[in-house]
């Protein structure tokens, strides 16, 4: 075996989901477990003691102590088996009494137990979905009963015995609640369960037949022999900004020196600004404990009730509540208190309670401060220290401190001290920390968390950061040994930073995974590196560059280190084996024996070497490694080990593992010797103090001092005054005293006089009624004599009477003598007559009875023989059946033999088959809500298919509408360009003015011609978009299983008449909806009748869809539909952005509109004015005319309101009649319609996704051609 021999000294941690987890071994000392270790810890004396687990134990799951302190019962899985382990507490150490480990029955684990109440029975409680309870004897481990106590695979939580009675027993569970007794060998149950059935967490026995039972609802319930007689309901209270103000102690994330037990005031209370909850969740009972008064039990998040029973009643009433106490170094100190507390003990003497909670704290209240709290919550204070509620993933040491600092996925930073065994810093943080490192002088601190790298001061209060760097998620860093260099991981990269200067001065680049670990040499000059990828280099700093290098990719790399000469390196990884590397090759490399060696540390001596393991266990091994398995294996932690350090004397060994817990270990060699390095210089006893904090703590002493100096000359005042008082209070109360004495002794002498006369009256009184008395003696003795008198002579009378009736009496009996005497004479004659008759037929009858047995016994000889002759028959016959029933009978048990293993092999089988289908149930289960979900994501699509669908035919419709006003709209211009075209033939006057005017004109079509040159490239653009369109339309349509609109290929190859393709399509589209309702309304006929319904759905499914255009969903390849989707989303974001981009030409293309069309309307205005002139003109050569009578005045014709065509402006007539009153209703015609359209692009730019005007090409002036093209998106 190894001479390296570890010893563990103290444990920081506790494993608060472990069945009943903490209870008192007598007044001062508790229990509780912690790692993979029971521990018994002094609460005075503040030592602790250790109660290992088994060997390759998985982890401890439940505990019980026996009444009478002496034994204490371990559940664990031991090898993937369960087993129960008794420790006899009273010998020193502790030894192992029984070890339960042999099962009959099946079971995977036990989840409660409990000791009866002489020690002698221990009751144990198995997991679902056996859910068997155990009677045991356990000394000589024999099962007394056994009992399946629930069938639906429900959890049971706890099991007790009565605590008076072997024979009756408690289970609860989620919807039971059950009583037993043991009787006959068996467990009987002897309670019913009657009303709703409630999820009970816990109980405890009050009185011999009474139970108090706890719910996940707040509900308390009390059953007297199974029978409910008492209920309540915890209410949620939250505290308030009224309550007591409690002493808070100034020492936030600071060296915590807590108050000892006995302290009268909790550790600290912070002020919580209660919010105004309308629903607050109901509170869960996780424990109850019953003491003297009543009991205690949880009450929600950081609560806890004391109930005390009621005088004359069996009810209990609410009496003082007790709060866990705010924790002022949490980051959010307002949830800090939120804690489910899990498990509560009293103390035997009931002074002390103790109680566990969900985060792995241990808290403890005197229950004096209880009752001293008037009205108000009492607090609990720490009975140890805060723990930490979470896996450790950092650990780290100094050189000139007794120090440790630790993280944790808690989010929190503590420092801890190994000498004295206490808790120096804490403090919380938003973000978790995954790895911590120590400066050699203790005074800084670098610590990797999620966001950033953070380099802290250690103050004598506080954690500070004074720098910061953007690494996140650092799994590890350290210090170098000088102090002078730091490294940090980032991912695959090494960063180093100087401590003077802060800076970075080079990063280490080559791994290709994660960096797991990272280690120096003694001198710094080189920094060792393992990680996932199989690789383990060696830097020198000096050139940045790698020296050596030993890859080896089948290996994932959890821990490197070095020896103390650097010239080897240690490796463990995911291999299960620990590698020595020397110049780039494995020199060897030793087994780790079936487990996984998660840390690996070498002594600074060179003689010690000690690996954690997956198991939680820790080797110890003599340097250099011997060839054989040579170690000492110690149980340690409930789960895998993270870090492992050795102090720089080699003292200590200090482990950190997944289950939280820290523990440190004494080293010693085989013989006891520790293992010392002389020390120069002791530990450093001084602190950082930042020099505000001075400053701040020298201004509140001064304002104390003078704060003192005033309360005590106030004082003393007060106390001058409260003398003067008291003074002049006591000389009236003498005053009055003396008074009242003189009243008395006045009264006394009245009282006195008083009492003289009464005697005297008493004595004459007393003499008249003795004289009173003789008198009426002497009447009543002379009255009694006479009466006397009376009476005798009265008696001779009766006495004269009483003879005559005698001597007639004896009279009347001599004449009965004589009547009896005759009357006896002759019965004896008439009966003696009758004997003799009667003894004549008894010998007659003698005589047939003398022949009748002389007959019998003839027939009895004659019969014997016979049955003798029979009983021969029948025997050999019997016998002869017997040795053939022999014969069958051993043939048949060779027969049951061979069924019996049959049976017992099919047996395995049926519950190998009764796995297979629990799994198979369990991946259906899985299934069935992968294809739910599937289904809704099916439904989902379908349904945004159908919105998108309804809105483009929306938008469709708009387009159609849009066209025919725009057709509309050509019209009314087609007539003003009609109309100017005859203006220009009568104008010949104005011709110079108008050939400006179209000139001004050209410039304008110039410009129109730009913009039709970008609406063509707009209307290609759009050409396109409509393409892609209608190719996922046809996808859409495939995947929503719809028949085509349209039969045989596609009818509409191009864009070129859009009008004609949206009108037939509508029109089919009508046409085949209309013939599809009727379907569906003949179908709806047939409701009533479901044979006839369903072949009338089949035929409308096989009429309107094709199979062509089926697709089968449940076929689909993922990678296919990823595809799909891909590029779904692909085009839907180009078309997103063609959309932005068509709204912003449309935006420039209104514009241009408004800007034409108001110049327009100003060429109307002047082409108006022009008319006038023309028609002042005209009237003026008719007047001369008429006037030199050469020519005959002519009416010029009215023109009709219909539409000309193209045949029409080459014969329209150039005269008009009324011709102002024509131009004036066209004008206000187009005045109309300008408004009317203004009003509708509005409306249609109110409609997201919609653009007006956007492809519509306005028409020359100058041309008489109609040329409009609409182009929509």
């Amino acid at each position: 075996m190894s001479a390296v021999v570890a010893q563990t000294l103290h444990v920081f941690g506790l494993r608060s989901h472990v069945a009943n987890n903490i209870f008192y071994f007598d007044e001062q000392i508790i229990i509780f477990p912690s790692g993979n270790h029971c521990v018994k810890y002094n609460v005075d004396q503040k030592w602790q003691k250790f109660i290992p687990g088994s060997d390759k134990s998985q982890g401890m799951l439940a505990l019980s102590i026996s009444p009478n302190r002496r034994y204490l019962a371990i559940s664990e899985t031991v090898q993937e088996k369960p087993a129960i382990t008794i420790y006899e507490l009273s010998s020193i150490p502790c030894r192992k009494r029984k070890v339960l480990n042999n099962f009959d029955f099946q079971v995977q684990k036990f989840i409660s137990m409990a000791f009866s109440p002489d020690s002698k029975y221990l009751l144990a409680q198995t997991s679902p979905p056996e859910s068997n309870l155990v009677y045991w004897l356990w000394e000589k481990q024999k099962v007394m009963a056994i009992v399946r106590i629930d069938t639906q695979n429900n959890p049971v939580y706890q099991v007790s015995f009565s605590p008076q009675d072997n024979t009756q027993v408690c289970v609860t569970g989620n919807g039971m609640f059950k009583l037993l007794r043991f009787t006959e060998g068996t467990l009987k149950q002897t309670n019913f369960q009657r009303g709703e059935p409630q999820n009970y967490l816990a109980h405890t026995w009050v009185a011999d037949d009474k139970i108090v039972v706890g719910t996940d609802t707040g509900k308390l319930f009390l059953f007297e022999s199974g029978d409910q007689r008492w209920e309540t309901s915890i209410m949620v209270k939250e505290p308030t900004r009224d309550s007591k103000n409690l002493d808070v102690i100034q020492e936030s994330e600071s060296l915590i020196e807590f108050p000892p037990i006995s302290s009268p005031l909790p550790s600290y209370e912070q002020m919580v600004a209660a919010s105004s909850h309308s629903q607050l969740s109901m509170p869960q009972v996780f424990a109850i404990a019953a003491y003297s008064k009543g009991f205690a039990c949880s009450a929600g998040p950081g609560r806890v009730l004391l109930f005390e029973k009621m005088e004359e009643k069996d009810f209990y009433r609410e009496s003082r509540e007790i709060r866990i106490p705010v924790d002022p170094q949490s980051n959010d100190p307002s949830q800090s208190d939120k804690q489910d507390v899990l498990c509560l003990c009293f103390s035997p003497s009931e002074e002390t309670l103790v109680a566990s909670t969900s985060k792995n704290q241990l808290y403890s209240i005197t229950m004096s401060l209880t009752e001293i709290s008037k009205g108000e919550p009492a607090h609990f204070e720490y009975l140890m220290y805060p723990l930490h509620s979470a896996p450790i993933t950092g650990l780290a040491t100094c050189i000139r401190k007794p120090l440790i600092a630790t993280c944790s996925l808690d989010r929190s930073i503590r420092i801890w001290n190994y000498e004295t065994n206490t808790l120096e810093l804490f403090k919380e943080y938003q973000e978790e920390a995954y790895s911590i490192s120590l400066h050699p002088s203790g005074h800084f601190i670098v610590v990797g968390f999620a966001d950033k790298l953070r380099l802290m001061n250690l103050l004598i209060d506080d954690i500070r950061s004074f720098k910061e760097y953007s690494v996140r998620g650092c799994r590890e860093c350290s210090f170098s040994n000088g102090g002078h260099l730091f490294a940090a991981v980032n991912g695959n990269v090494i960063h180093v930073y100087t401590t003077t200067n802060l800076e970075n001065i080079s990063s280490l680049k080559g791994h290709t995974g994660k960096i797991r670990s990272i280690v120096w040499n003694a001198d710094d000059s080189k920094l060792i590196s393992g990680g996932t990828d199989g690789a383990v280099y060696e830097w020198n700093l000096s050139t940045g560059k790698r020296e050596t290098e030993c890859v080896l990719k089948s290996c994932s790399y959890n821990c490197v280190t070095v020896s103390p000469d650097a010239k080897i390196i240690f490796a463990v990884g995911s291999d299960h084996t620990l590698k020595e590397i020397a110049d780039s090759s494995i020199l060897r490399e030793i087994s780790a024996f079936d487990v996984t060696y998660t840390t690996i540390v070498i002594s600074h001596s060179g003689r010690m070497m000690f690996v954690g393991t997956s198991v939680g266990t820790i080797r110890a091994m003599k340097y250099p490694l011997p060839l054989q398995k040579e170690f000492n294996e110690y149980q340690a932690h409930a789960g895998p080990i993270t870090k492992m350090l050795l102090t720089f004397d080699d003292q200590f060994l200090l482990t950190a593992a997944e289950d939280g817990c820290l523990f440190t270990w004494k080293v010693f060699d085989k013989d006891g010797r520790g293992i010392k390095r002389e020390r120069e210089v002791g530990f450093a006893e001084e602190v950082l103090v930042t020099k505000t904090d001075m400053e701040e703590k020298a201004q509140v002493m001064l304002e104390l001092k003078t704060r003192v100096e005033e309360l005590k000359m106030e004082n003393e005042y007060q106390l001058r005054l409260k003398d003067m008082n008291y003074s002049e209070k006591i000389k009236e109360l003498t005053d009055k005293f003396i008074q009242e004495m003189e009243s008395l002794k006045t009264k006394n002498q009245v009282l006195r006089t008083e009492k003289e006369k009464q005697d005297v009256y008493h004595r004459e009184h007393i003499e008249n009624l003795l004289d009173k008395q003789s008198r009426e003696l002497q009447d009543l003795e002379c009255c009694n004599n006479q009466k006397l008198l009376l009476e005798y002579e009265k008696y001779q009378e009766l006495q004269l009477k009483s003879q005559r009736m005698q001597e007639e009496y004896e009279k009347q009996l001599r004449d009965n003598d004589e009547t009896k005497s005759q009357a006896l004479e002759e019965l004896t004659e008439f009966y003696e007559a009758k004997l003799q008759e009667k003894t004549t037929l008894l010998e007659e009858a003698q005589e047939d009875v003398r022949q009748q047995l002389r007959e019998f016994e003839e027939t009895k000889k004659q019969i014997e023989e016979d049955e003798d002759r029979e009983i021969q028959d029948i025997k050999t016959k019997y016998e002869k059946k017997l040795r053939d029933e022999k014969e069958s009978n051993l043939r048949l048990k060779g027969e049951t033999g061979i069924m019996r293993k049959k049976f017992s092999s099919l047996q395995k089988e049926i519950e190998e088959r009764t796995n297979d289908i629990e799994t198979l149930k369990g991946e259906q289960v899985k299934l069935q809500g992968v294809i739910k979900s599937l289904e809704k994501d099916i439904q989902g699509l379908k349904r945004e298919i159908q919105e998108r669908d309804e809105t483009i035919q929306d938008k469709e419709k708009r387009i159609y509408d849009l066209k025919k006003k725009n057709q509309e709209l050509g019209k009314f211009k087609f007539v003003l360009d009609y109309k100017i075209k005859e203006l220009k033939k009568q104008i010949e006057p104005r011709e110079n003015e108008i050939r400006v005017m179209k000139e001004q004109i050209q410039e304008m079509e110039a410009e129109l011609e730009n913009f039709h040159k970008q609406n063509t490239q707009l209307e290609l653009n759009i050409t396109e978009l409509w393409q892609k369109l209608r190719a996922t339309d046809q996808e859409m349509r495939r995947e929503r299983q719809k028949p085509c609109l349209l039969s045989g290929p596609c009818r509409f190859t191009s864009l070129n008449s859009s009008e004609t393709i949206k009108s037939l399509w509508e029109r089919d589209l009508e046409a085949l909806v209309k013939r599809f309702k009727t379907d569906l309304h003949n179908c709806v006929a047939y409701i009533q009748e479901p044979r006839l319904l369903k072949e009338k759905i089949r035929g409308l499914f096989e009429k309107y869809v094709q199979r062509a255009d089926m697709v089968e969903i449940a076929g689909l390849n993922t990678d296919l539909q990823q595809e799909y989707a891909r590029q779904r989303e692909h085009l839907e974001r180009n078309l997103a952005t063609l959309k932005k981009k068509v709204v912003k030409e449309g935006e420039l293309h209104r514009t241009d509109y408004v800007r034409i069309m108001q110049e327009n309307v100003s060429l109307i205005k002047e082409i108006n004015e022009l008319r006038r002139e023309l028609k002042f003109t005209r009237s003026q050569v008719y007047d001369l005319e008429a006037a030199l009578k050469l020519t005959k005045k002519v009416r010029p014709q009215e023109v009709s309101e219909t539409e000309p065509s193209r045949d029409m402006l080459s014969t329209a007539p150039t005269a008009r009649l009324n011709e102002q009153e024509e131009t004036g209703r066209i004008i206000e015609m187009q005045r109309l319609e300008i408004q009317r359209l203004r009003d509708q692009i509005q409306e249609q730019e109110q409609i997201t996704g919609f653009h007006t005007l956007a492809g519509v090409r306005l028409p020359s002036l100058s041309n008489s051609e109609v040329d409009l093209e609409v182009k929509t998106n």
